[in-house]
């Protein structure tokens, strides 16, 4: 049991990183990991953990789907400096898409601060603030 709850706590952090579009690429990224599965394992993970594939074909948690499809809509840019992330987005989408990233929990923020068009995410270290920039740029489509 707690070989799965592990494996299944790095297949989401992967698919939050990665781009991945196939159960194989998941194997893969597994096994970089220093886990050992075959991709029926992955096959059965994907469906207890309810995975759903977007429309241009990357995996993504479920509980990420509003996320991404409000940071694909309103996001316009995101930049970092050094553990801080500044997302812009258009006229008054600040405060959704500083929701939806608050609903999704990320391991990786401590703390976010949402104006009109404009959202300042804080995180512990510039590693973390880099895992979140390249998440929104993944949801973005950019990554």
């Amino acid at each position: 049991m707690r070989k799965r709850t592990a494996r299944q706590e790095a297949i989401r952090k992967i698919v939050r990183r990665e781009r991945v579009r196939t159960q194989r690429d998941l194997v893969d990224h597994l096994k970089n990991e220093g886990y050992s599965c075959t991709q029926a394992t992955v096959s059965r993970d994907i469906a207890d953990m309810g995975l759903r594939k977007l429309p241009e074909g990357v995996y993504v948690l479920a509980e990420d789907i509003h996320l991404q499809r409000m940071v694909a809509e309103l996001v316009e840019s995101v930049v970092q400096s050094h553990q801080l992330v500044l997302v812009k987005t258009t006229a008054g989408g600040g405060q959704g898409v500083a929701a939806a990233l608050d609903a999704a929990a990320l391991d990786e923020i401590l703390g976010s601060i949402a104006g009109d068009d404009t959202i300042l995410i804080v995180t512990g270290t510039e590693g973390a603030a880099t895992i979140v920039r390249e998440g929104i740029e993944k949801f973005r489509g950019r990554y």
